[in-house]
């Protein structure tokens, strides 16, 4: 039986004991697209959920539009999937991006009336930038159209996925009406949906490492000291009664890992890749805010200061037409935070097309570490650009721009050692 779980709602369950380790490899994949192209009733077809359940925005102006990020729970025979159903509004593109940081494949849904639209570009791009490689299009509303209509969006999905670097050829491409499915109409296009997935690759986890899980959300439980804390695993393994630590904007909190559930499912353990909530005694509660990081002791790494690979957008990547100088205000996205910040390097001036590294340097201290991949925003609707963490430095004191001297400041920088633990 196929287990579906909706935030706190569960319509069924399998038959699995509640400690039973998962014998089934696990995917976390999620619906992108533009806005009204289907995204959430695909994703209300393949978990048979009420399209309303899932699509959970606090207020609608004109039409359904998903502004929350809905997390959902399904099996086939042969894996198990957690499923995100993205915001495809632009005011809400922030959501999609912290949505897109936990996929490791995506279904990226086109109405065949419509064809490629701006949001469509931007979420491929977006999810190429943080690294997905595996992409499945679902061309929905393909009962509207005639054969030949399907044929041209195909052919530009192809080409469009070409462009962001992925493998237009070969990506499997899926015609469907996510509507008449819901409706008990024609499930064929869901269990040809569901095959593509089956055969998409899983990512090597890195279940080796110390524990690390940044944190999405947080529940209060009420009458009680006690709160929970919801992410997807990064690295290593969690598991009951293991000491844990909170770090991030100058917040440090020790904790102990009590229960851990998985979709509504006790389990004994937790390992990368898996979406969970974690039980965390004497909790204070106010003191953690969405975008820290949860990590084994001594092991969570913060600084105001970093140093990236950047690439900028060009102009026919949704960027920029000009440069920017170096002292450039941005607001930087990496795993499930955002802050402003300024961005510095060398030349006095970056055009779009370009990379270069850069200096990130921010009033208060992030959670990051070398590696991760950050997001560039001028504004709520605009990318920069996009790049890495090739490097961290000390934390230095900083609580104002008034003054700021970029090129002094920037002088003696000291990396981090990241090997150290820290105290």
């Amino acid at each position: 039986m196929t287990r579906i779980t909706l935030f706190s709602r569960t319509l069924n369950y399998s038959s699995t004991t509640a400690q039973e380790k998962p014998s089934k490899l696990h995917l976390n994949v999620g619906t992108i697209g533009h806005v009204d192209h289907g995204k959430t009733t695909l994703s209300s077809a393949i978990t048979k959920c009420f399209y309303d359940d899932i699509d959970r925005a606090p207020t609608r102006t004109c039409s359904w539009i998903t502004i929350n990020i809905a997390n959902l729970e399904y099996e086939t025979k042969e894996r198990h999937y957690a499923h995100i159903d993205c915001p495809g509004h632009s005011d809400y593109i922030k959501n999609m991006i912290t949505g897109t940081s936990q996929m490791d494949a995506a279904i990226l849904v086109i109405a065949a009336t419509d064809g490629v639209m701006p949001q469509t570009k931007e979420h491929l791009m977006l999810a190429k930038q943080i690294g997905l490689e595996e992409v499945i299009v679902f061309i929905n509303k393909a009962d509207l159209v005639d054969k030949d209509d399907l044929e041209l969006v195909e052919m530009e999905a192809r080409e469009l996925l070409n462009d962001y670097s992925f493998n237009g050829e070969t990506t499997k491409v899926i015609y469907g009406s996510a509507l008449q499915a819901l409706q008990g109409e024609d499930h064929n296009c869901i269990d040809e949906l569901l095959k593509a997935l089956d055969s998409l690759k899983v990512p090597n986890r890195s279940e080796e490492g110390s524990f690390l899980m940044p944190i999405a959300n947080k529940i209060k439980i009420p009458n009680s000291k006690d709160s929970v804390l919801i992410g997807t695993v990064e690295r290593g393994q969690l598991k009951k009664g293991e000491h844990i630590e909170i770090r991030g904007f100058e917040h440090f909190q020790k904790v102990t890992a009590g229960e851990i559930q998985v979709f509504k499912k006790t389990v004994n353990q937790v390992r990368a890749g898996e979406q969970c909530g974690i039980l965390c005694r004497n909790l204070i509660f106010d003191g953690v805010h969405k975008g820290m990081w949860l990590g084994a002791p001594g092991t969570v790494q913060t600084t105001n200061i970093v140093k990236i690979k950047l690439y900028m957008l060009n102009e026919n990547e949704n960027g920029r037409k000009q440069g920017i100088r170096s002292g450039h205000t941005v607001l930087t996205f990496c795993t499930t935070w955002d802050k402003g910040c300024r961005i510095f390097f060398d030349n006095e001036l970056l055009m779009p097309g370009e990379v270069t590294n850069g200096y990130l340097v921010f009033l208060r201290e992030v959670p990051i570490r070398k590696g991760c991949k950050i997001t560039l925003r001028e504004s709520r609707r605009r990318v920069l650009g996009h790049g890495v963490v090739v490097e961290l430095y000390e934390q230095q004191f900083l609580d104002t721009w008034n003054r700021f001297d970029a090129e002094g400041f920037l002088k003696d920088l000291k990396p981090l050692d990241e090997n150290k633990k820290r105290k």
